[in-house]
């Protein structure tokens, strides 16, 4: 049947995005690597279109650069463009917190079970990010997260704000690993307010939320400025 291989295809090619996508933020991919859409076509022993396909969907992500020439390559963020995007995320998140103390948001009813459940639900996503933060495990903490910003961002109904920072983060997240790979151990050296942040929101205190948000910019850019200068 027809739909079957354009199921099969688009089948492969978010797991081609998802598992590229999972070796740059690993930190297994070094910036500047270079790669074709045939030699990742024949690791994985599939098709050039949805390889090609899966590398378009991370270059529009920011994990990859395209370069039309010489095919695809991990990008080489400096602290400049770390600090950009700390800057960029800051103005969604601000966004949120204005309208959440204006009242005009659409966070929904503290009361509401629905809420509370959806709240419930980021919180353990918080929880899990800041067990793998304390332990330094970067691969975890990644994915909770990134789990838990998504999650998060999505309670106040705009999706497209939601999409706008998820790719911030991954964006930010790249540009991390690449730094944190001088650190033998991450201990101590990574955020762990995620649920001190959801249980601001879910007490509508937005001047605390935006002040961990600040702290979080402020001990992120640090870190990375700080490994960069060696």
């Amino acid at each position: 049947m027809p739909g079957n291989g354009a199921v099969t295809r688009s089948t492969l090619r978010q797991q081609i995005a998802d598992a590229l996508r999972d070796e740059v933020l690993a930190g297994r991919l070094q910036p500047g690597r270079e790669f074709t859409v045939k030699e990742i076509a024949d690791q994985y022993g599939v098709s050039a279109t949805p390889v090609r396909e899966a590398l378009v969907d991370l270059s529009a992500q920011g994990v990859l650069e395209a370069d039309q020439h010489r095919g695809f390559r991990v990008p080489e963020y400096t602290p400049a463009d770390y600090r950009n995007m700390v800057e960029a995320r800051s103005l969604v998140t601000d966004g949120m917190f204005q309208a959440l103390a204006a009242g005009r948001e659409r966070f929904g009813n503290p009361d509401d079970p629905r809420t509370v459940a959806a709240l419930a639900g980021v919180r353990r996503r918080g929880e899990e990010a800041q067990r793998a933060a304390t332990a330094g495990d970067i691969t975890v903490l990644i994915g909770y997260d990134l789990r838990f910003w998504r999650e998060l961002s999505a309670l106040f109904g705009n999706p497209y704000l939601s999409d706008f920072l998820h790719r911030l983060r991954v964006q930010s997240w790249v540009c991390t690993v690449q730094h944190l790979r001088h650190l033998a151990d991450l201990r101590g050296h990574l955020w762990s307010g995620h649920t001190e942040l959801v249980d601001a929101l879910a007490r509508r205190d937005s001047a605390t939320a935006r002040a961990i948000v600040a702290a979080y910019n402020a001990h992120s850019l640090d870190l990375i400025e700080r490994l960069a200068a060696g």
